[in-house]
């Protein structure tokens, strides 16, 4: 009879639906593959009205989170309320009373990450998050323990389904931005309030968790630079097109003259960069390491069975600990890179630039413009001259050699008080193709 590990849920939801279902009827898998009998003790939620495709065994729910932390019976709580509070206070609770933690919770993570990594240690149990980035991609553990030989200079990502999904139908479908989030919102891959989906937020919080790892750099979610995609039109859309590019909404740290440069925001990629054909709901990281080049981790970053999926990777990793004996893995609030000092200020960053002006078809017009561009330092790579429109204004579109952020922001300013400019200047980065 191989040992047993209890798990208690606390949490079910979409998620928590899917990894009870999972651990109720394949347990012959996981006790095979796991080197143990995984239980699944109690479950805990608010409320269980709501239908999840089946029921719960008699005597395995409860409305009351005590009955799992503080069961002397259970050796592993898996956290998938989300949010900051309570979840941070039932960790912290569950880490003190020698649990194991399984979570999905990014914000969480994000913003008290080193605290519960410091409990965790402490305690001599393991704090796992897989399903916090990407979904059923296994990103997590290739950072935290395949690649742990490496110095990373980069890591980018597609790493929001619903920001992807969004720009990705405006360009198939030629959907307008509210067009595209309601279709999104129609299919289950967009909430009603889908802010933190299409305002970067969520994006910055699984950034500022791919920074720990990779960097070892705690980044507060208010330090990351985000910039949401609704700003985004189909014009801009169908000129990158033209251009050779496509926007895709990206997440990314990189090591820049031992600086490290944290960001959320539109991008124009190539149409030969690697990330450029992630679609749909699917994520992508992209990773440069110092011994293993380039790699890039693909795959499905929401809904119920992937994000499950990696929950239940961690239960059979924590399974395999208990069975084994074994301490904490991999302490990560002592994982400082020595090659990184400081967070580099968004204004010194530099990168190429599409500009899209609208402005009045009028003599002189483009000297005007590139006159101030000149000033601020900015040299043009190209500009594209649309054809007239209604009220005789035309769209201008203009692509910059690398740029400051801090000179392309002045500039614009500058632009837009412009008599003959008519709309506020479009400003989308660029990101150079990478290749493997």
């Amino acid at each position: 009879m191989r040992q047993a590990i209890r798990v208690g849920l606390i949490g079910f939801g979409t998620v928590g639906a899917g990894v009870a279902r999972a651990l109720l009827r394949k347990q012959r898998l996981f006790a095979r593959r796991a080197g143990a009998r995984i239980v699944l003790h109690r479950v805990c939620d608010r409320e269980f009205r709501r239908s999840r495709g089946f029921r719960l065994p008699s005597g395995l729910s409860t409305t009351d989170s005590s009955k799992i932390l503080r069961d002397p019976n259970i050796q592993v709580v898996v956290e998938l309320i989300g949010g900051q509070e309570p979840a941070r206070s039932l960790v912290l609770e569950a880490l003190q009373r020698g649990k194991h933690v399984v979570t999905a919770n990014k914000a969480l993570l994000a913003h008290s990450g080193q605290e519960l990594f410091r409990a965790a240690t402490k305690a001599g149990v393991n704090l796992y998050f897989e399903a916090s980035v990407g979904g059923g991609i296994p990103i997590i553990k290739a950072l935290r323990e395949g690649l742990i030989a490496n110095d990373f200079d980069a890591i980018l990502g597609i790493v929001n389904g619903t920001s992807n999904y969004v720009l990705t139908a405006m360009r198939e479908k030629g959907l307008t931005f509210h067009e595209a989030l309601h279709e999104a919102r129609r299919h289950g891959y967009a909430e009603r309030n889908a802010s933190l989906d299409v305002g970067g937020y969520d994006a910055g919080h699984k950034l500022a968790i791919l920074t720990l790892l990779g960097f070892g750099v705690q980044v507060a979610p208010e330090q990351l630079y985000t910039e949401g995609i609704s700003k985004i039109s189909q014009a801009d859309i169908q000129y990158a097109d033209e251009l050779g590019y496509c926007i895709k909404p990206l997440a990314i740290a990189k090591q820049v003259n031992h600086e490290l440069e944290v960001r959320v925001h539109p991008t124009l990629l190539a149409k030969t960069h690697l990330l450029a054909n992630v679609n749909g709901v699917y994520n992508a990281v992209y990773i440069h390491g110092d011994m293993v080049g380039a790699q890039l981790f693909y795959g499905r970053g929401a809904g119920q069975n992937p994000a499950a999926s990696s929950v239940l990777a961690d239960i059979a990793d924590v399974a395999r600990d208990v069975v084994s004996g074994g301490g904490p893995r991999i302490p990560l609030e002592r994982r400082q890179s020595h090659r990184v000092y400081r967070l580099r200020k968004m204004g010194d960053v530099e990168t190429r630039y599409y500009m899209r002006f609208n402005v009045t078809d009028s003599p002189g017009v483009l000297a005007k413009i590139s006159g101030v561009l000149g000033r601020h330092q900015i040299s043009i790579a190209s500009v594209h001259q649309k054809e007239r429109r209604a009220a005789r204004n035309v769209p201008v579109v203009m692509m910059s050699h690398e740029a400051k952020e801090a000179h392309v922001r002045k500039a614009l300013e500058e632009i837009d008080r412009l008599r003959v400019t008519r709309q506020p200047t479009v400003a989308i980065r660029t990101e150079a193709p990478r290749t493997l």
